[in-house]
Order: C-alpha cells, then sequence, then structure tokens
C-alpha cells in the first residue's frame, strides 16, 4: 500500500496546487501541509473530510486514500 504521505502529496500535485494554495483549499496551515506529506503527522478525521470534498469537487479518487488513512489509525 501506498503511504498516506505520498498519496497527498500526489492529489495535491494531481490539482496543481502548491503546499500554500492547498493548505488554503482545506482551511489548514502550510506547515500541516508540510508535515502530512513528510509522514510526521496524519490528517485528523475534520480534515479527511476536508479532504474528501476536496477531492469529489475536483475529480480526484479518494479510495485509496482513505484506506491509507484508515491502516494508518491506530
Amino acid at each position: 500500500m501506498t503511504p498516506l504521505s505520498e498519496l497527498i502529496q500526489v492529489m495535491r500535485k494531481k490539482a496543481l496546487l502548491s503546499q500554500k494554495d492547498f493548505a488554503k483549499a482545506l482551511n489548514v496551515s502550510v506547515g500541516t501541509i508540510n508535515r502530512w506529506e513528510n509522514a510526521k503527522t496524519k490528517p485528523n478525521i475534520t480534515a479527511m473530510k476536508k479532504i474528501k470534498a476536496f477531492c469529489e469537487e475536483n475529480d480526484i479518487p479518494f479510495d485509496e486514500i482513505e484506506a491509507a488513512w484508515i491502516a494508518q489509525k491506530e
């Protein structure tokens, strides 16, 4: 399974967004995006809902991201 951090970065790049623009779209800080993409932290449930909505709005598949997030939850 592809790591969640990598999937988040790929999703952002598919949308052709910088970390700054992606953070603005999700209403989180750039530091948060950076920590997610570098596997320092993982999104909480609220952030995952925002990521799901972002994926739906931008026609990006969410299933693999969701599966990786669930697999990482303890």
